[in-house]
């Protein structure tokens, strides 16, 4: 912390260096405004502590906090390594809610930044690890994520309320839920998501491939918009495509109303591979807000069973099919 301090304050090019070896950290909090720019040159490994008492003073601490900084560089070849299991085993918030809260589980969350630029990175956790999220963003714009990869317990990118500008390219997910827009609706105020494409990546053995989710008694008035999906290769996924404007995990919701989250303007190009299921595609659109500008342009995914045939479901979803398979030409 006083590199951090001694860097930040100086002028110019700054470079903190963290040599080769492993080094324990608990809670640190890299703020600014700094006078110049500032790199951290990462050779070595950064391991979180796993004594609670070392982050505190918050409700849902985080364990490496950026905050009001510009110009900002991490690199170099070392680890940073949260030690996930030591507290999982303890302390699982995947289905106890009165648990006492952890460090935050996602590796990466991006909350009110810009011009962000993640690439060459690689992001591993167990599949059955909790609400590991690879990198979840809400609230910023120009986030660039490339040649990255990512399997985890959860989502491998998550795309939350108020973002805008993203674009994924050469992205492997896997394992993990997909790359997620959403969930969205849940809380009141929430912005649009706008402007995002993911290109040329692959999903592997994943529980969902490409999704777009809003809670089913959503309270906030959320529009999705312009959103482009192509040339992604999908490796025996269980939910390739799928839109859920009834989404409602561990039956939280507090009723059965129509989503208030407006889909439209979305694009599946190219996505070809395999699905673990029938159901290769599910539009599950709400009846009160239907999904409009749709497109599936050559959509090729099969279901690798024998039993049963390659299924589409298109429920309140308008657009068109164009060059797809027969069996998913449900618009």
């Amino acid at each position: 912390m006083a590199a951090w301090r001694s860097a930040c304050a100086g002028a110019g090019k700054q470079t903190i260096l963290i040599p080769k070896g492993d080094f324990m950290t608990g809670a640190m909090e890299l703020r600014g405004p700094c006078n110049g720019a500032v790199t951290i040159q990462l050779d070595g490994n950064l391991l979180g502590s796993n004594d609670l008492s070392k982050y505190p003073g918050k409700k849902m601490p985080n364990w490496v906090e950026v905050r009001h900084v510009d110009n900002f560089v991490i690199s170099g070849k070392g680890k940073l390594d949260g030690q996930g299991p030591g507290v999982w085993s303890k302390n699982s918030c995947a289905k106890n809610y009165n648990c006492k809260l952890l460090p935050n589980f996602f590796h990466m969350n991006i909350y009110r930044c810009k011009d962000i630029k993640i690439s060459g990175v690689t992001i591993s956790a167990p599949g059955d690890s909790p609400n590991t999220d690879g990198i979840h963003m809400g609230d910023s714009s120009k986030i660039t994520i490339a040649a990255t990869t990512i399997g985890t317990g959860d989502d491998c990118i998550s795309i939350g309320p108020g973002t805008d500008g993203v674009n994924i390219t050469g992205v492997t997910c896997g394992p993990g839920h997909g790359i997620s827009i959403g969930s969205l609706g849940r809380y009141k105020d929430e912005r649009d998501v706008r402007d995002v494409s993911v290109t040329r990546c692959v999903l592997r053995k994943t529980t969902n491939g490409l999704r777009i989710k809003s809670y089913e008694d959503s309270v906030s008035p959320v529009t999705v918009s312009k959103v482009s999906y192509d040339g992604v290769v999908m490796d025996h996924v269980d939910n390739p495509i799928i839109i859920d404007q009834k989404y409602c995990p561990n039956s939280i919701c507090t009723s059965k109303g129509d989503s208030k989250v407006s889909v439209r303007d979305v694009t599946f190009r190219n996505i070809t591979g395999s699905s673990n299921t029938p159901a290769v595609v599910q539009l599950l659109c709400s009846g009160k807000l239907p999904c409009s500008g749709v497109a599936m342009q050559d959509v090729r995914v099969l279901y690798g069973g024998s039993d049963k045939k390659t299924t589409a479901v298109c429920d309140h979803a308008l657009g068109k099919s164009i060059g797809c398979l027969k069996e998913l030409a449900c618009l």
